[in-house]
């Protein structure tokens, strides 16, 4: 990965680059952003940037041997680490811990903006049972015990560090403080907040935004064939989040706007049968659709809130959705927004963690049915 591989963020790639020009290299930084943040992507190409032989003024050469390595994501001065399922107690450790890596590889070099739950599929795991294994501390140690092979500089890139375990996590608090002269820890969290407070006293935070409309824009312009009208729903769906885009890309339902109209109108109604049908129409879908949908009602909450608030102006609505908002918003207050949207969050949440999905959405349409339209009780 190099950083013209990566849209936007120009600033955070200047900045990077000119840590690296001025040797103010922190050595412990934590690459932490909402999912969707382009962190580990942007991790990886400044490993890249840091290991290469011959830098350019704005990225690395990107055909240097060492470029070339890291580029594959085999350079022997950069490590991994990252969560998978435990390995059971019938299997070799070695052979597992081997396929793993080859798995990772694999993984980032066909969908380098994918995100933990895309990395789990890799494996058909659980999102529950994802982790980073107890013996990890030891190896990193052990590792970064060795002088570098080729390079100047020692990378440890640790992903999703807030799946270590307690134990693992204080074991590495030492050599995170005081790590060997010219090893750099790159830590990528999207939930910085759960990682233990030792582990974040010790790094340097970087913050990695959400992608710019117009740098999502232009990539998708460049890199995919699409209509203009498809572009600017994905990119309203999407919301700065690159992964989710490519995944809308490839989605087979593409309008969400009359599916959404509707399922609100029948929660208004409290038309429980209609309810019923929705729920099972949903379970149908495919899960990326199931997501992609919830999704779409967040955006749609959001607009609502903007036109609820007098903000119209910043509205990112097509012409067929406006229509839609504007009598959706003579029902909505601010409160109703903000609980019908954790509802939401609720119900997405659940969904990755392979809940039913007919009884997620049957159950989340009977608490909007009361939220959007209460009942009176005599």
């Amino acid at each position: 990965m190099r950083f013209a591989d990566i849209p936007g963020l120009t600033n955070l790639k200047t900045k990077l680059i000119d840590s690296v020009k001025h040797n103010h290299i922190a050595h412990a930084q934590l690459f932490v952003g909402k999912p969707g943040a382009l962190n580990l992507p942007l991790a990886l190409a400044y490993a890249t940037y840091l290991h290469c032989q011959n830098r350019g003024e704005h990225d690395a050469c990107g055909a240097c041997p060492a470029c070339s390595k890291n580029l594959k994501y085999i350079h022997p001065d950069t490590s991994f680490v990252f969560p998978f399922r435990a390995i059971k107690s019938d299997e070799d450790p070695e052979k597992v811990k081997a396929e793993n890596f080859k798995t990772w590889r694999t993984f980032l070099t066909q969908q380098p903006f994918d995100d933990l739950a895309g990395w789990i599929n890799q494996f058909d795991g659980d999102l529950k049972q994802a982790s980073i294994l107890a013996d990890t501390a030891r190896e990193i140690i052990k590792t970064l015990s060795l002088k570098p092979f080729e390079s100047k500089y020692k990378v440890m890139v640790i992903w999703q560090p807030e799946l270590m375990n307690i134990a693992a996590a204080n074991s590495i608090l030492k050599i995170l403080e005081e790590p060997p002269a010219n090893t750099f820890f790159l830590l990528v969290s999207n939930a910085g907040e759960r990682l233990l407070a030792t582990i974040q006293s010790r790094t340097q935070a970087v913050q990695v935004p959400l992608l710019a409309d117009e740098d999502l824009d232009q990539y998708l312009q460049t890199e995919h064939k699409i209509t203009e009208s498809r572009r600017q729903e994905i990119i309203q769906l999407a919301d700065g989040n690159l992964n989710q885009a490519l995944k809308l890309i490839s989605s087979d339902e593409d309008h969400f706007t009359d599916k959404f109209a509707d399922w609100m109108r029948a929660c208004f109604k409290h038309d429980y049968g209609r309810l019923v049908t929705t729920a099972d129409d949903f379970h149908d879908l495919e899960k990326l659709d199931q997501r992609n949908f919830l999704i779409y009602g967040l955006s749609m909450l959001r607009e609502t809130l903007l036109h609820c608030s007098g903000a119209a102006e910043i509205s990112r609505l097509k012409n067929s959705e406006s229509q839609f908002v504007k009598d959706f918003s003579k029902v909505m207050t601010v409160d109703k927004i903000e609980r019908i949207q954790n509802l939401l969050n609720d119900a997405h949440y659940y969904i990755e963690r392979y809940g039913s999905a007919k009884m997620i959405l049957l159950d989340l349409s009977l608490q909007v049915s009361t939220i959007l339209n209460p009942i009176n009780k005599a």
